[in-house]
């Protein structure tokens, strides 16, 4: 690593990217080397909070690596001073997990902490039969997990989770508690867990009631419409000594569709973190400048007078983000998979990720507009979007070639 430490703020402020939007910087300069240190010589004292009765002490801030390719910008977060990095198997067809393995290999194992997520199910429980859909099987769990530690390079990770669960029957099943008490048991996880997208406050109970579980990631942001329930169960699950991990705390990206009206970054994740239970955050990082405003929360939880506003304006607004609640399945005569396709909506027009979009369709076979045949739309949405409109403007991507995408 480089000797010299570079001022973050004056790095940032000679820096292209410095002036760059989050997202454009992502796209434009991905493969741009930066230098690879980022430390300050008179940094300010940054938040740590424990997580849960893990032993593990962690900045409030982490790193969500889901989108981020640059390995240069994990070297300059490790400089920085973020410890904990967030990864799954299926991220990237598993790229994510080889970037992040040649970047730490140089680092001292116990100088990070690392999570990964196995699986990512496309769907849980079966909806006429109640029963967990045929496919899951333990020996299925420890394979991936060991091709994950393979491609980190890594002999365990600090935290497995049981990825993207919405169902207390699916979080209390036998075999999935099962498979993760076993790969703890092999020395292959320190801690596990699970993390959710949806229906979050039953999980959560769940997790809770289980006895199992160490370590919960979960959607956690203003734009929830249950999110006061949400406060009510993160509390009772961190009192259980269980660890918090946000996530989703950008709540869509954009209030809008094709405007400049974004979310205001620095306000929703202070939002999160300022409730205490909340352990740490896994916001994505995707440029220097995303780094150098994470770094300043970490160092303060104070709202400015424009994140007040903003946080008071936008409460009232329905924004782009989807609750994930599913009671829209019911009421569609097709019971499409409404609230998958509103989050490839929110990946396409509040993120700018076209390419994650087209996956997240083609991951629930939506190949064409499903709802162009039905003369008037059923299903209601208690957020009140215009389900059908949103359904037609994403599923356009299906027959977008990869190449048009960026």
């Amino acid at each position: 690593m480089a000797k010299n430490p570079v001022n973050r703020r004056l790095f940032l402020k000679t820096s292209l990217l410095g002036s760059a939007g989050a997202v454009l910087g992502a796209k434009v300069f991905a493969g741009e080397t930066a230098p690879r240190s980022f430390k300050s010589k008179e940094k300010p004292a940054i938040i740590t909070r424990k997580l849960g009765n893990t032993g593990i002490e962690l900045p409030i801030v982490s790193y969500g690596v889901m989108r981020a390719d640059n390995p240069d910008l994990v070297r300059a977060a490790m400089d920085a001073g973020i410890k904990h990095f967030d990864t799954a198997h299926k991220y990237q067809n598993g790229n994510n997990e080889k970037m992040l393995g040649e970047v730490l290999k140089d680092y001292p194992r116990e100088s990070f902490t690392i999570a990964t997520k196995i699986p990512e199910p496309e769907k849980e429980i079966d909806d006429q039969t109640g029963e967990l859909v045929p496919g899951f099987s333990k020996q299925d769990f420890l394979k991936k997990l060991d091709i994950s530690l393979e491609r980190l390079k890594m002999d365990y990770v600090d935290i497995l989770y049981f990825h993207s669960l919405s169902k207390r029957e699916t979080v209390l099943h036998k075999p999935i508690l099962d498979a993760l008490k076993t790969a703890k048991k092999q020395g292959k996880a320190k801690h596990i867990g699970l993390s959710t997208h949806s229906n979050e406050p039953e999980v959560i109970k769940a997790a809770v009631d289980s006895g199992v579980y160490e370590v919960i990631l979960t959607s956690y942001n203003f734009l929830q419409d249950h999110k006061d329930e949400m406060k009510k169960r993160i509390a009772e699950a961190a009192n259980a000594g269980i660890g918090i991990v946000a996530m989703k705390t950008m709540a869509g990206g954009r209030m809008e569709k094709k405007t400049d009206k974004k979310v205001n970054y620095k306000a929703a994740l202070k939002w999160a973190l300022r409730d205490e239970n909340v352990h740490t955050s896994i916001p994505g990082i995707l440029t220097y400048q995303h780094l150098e405003e994470n770094m300043s929360v970490m160092e303060s939880l104070d709202l400015t007078r424009e994140e007040e506003k903003f946080l008071y304006a936008a409460g009232n607004e329905k924004g782009l983000y989807c609750n994930g609640c599913k009671s829209c399945i019911s009421s569609c005569r097709k019971s499409l998979p409404i609230p998958d396709m509103m989050r490839a909506y929110m990946y396409a027009y509040g993120y700018d990720e076209m390419k994650k979009a087209k996956e997240t369709l083609r991951e629930q076979n939506i190949e064409d507009n499903p709802c162009r045949d039905c003369s008037f739309c059923t299903a209601r949405c208690i957020k009140g979007f215009d389900i059908s409109g949103k359904i037609g403007d994403i599923a356009r991507l299906s027959h977008t070639p990869d190449d048009f995408l960026v």
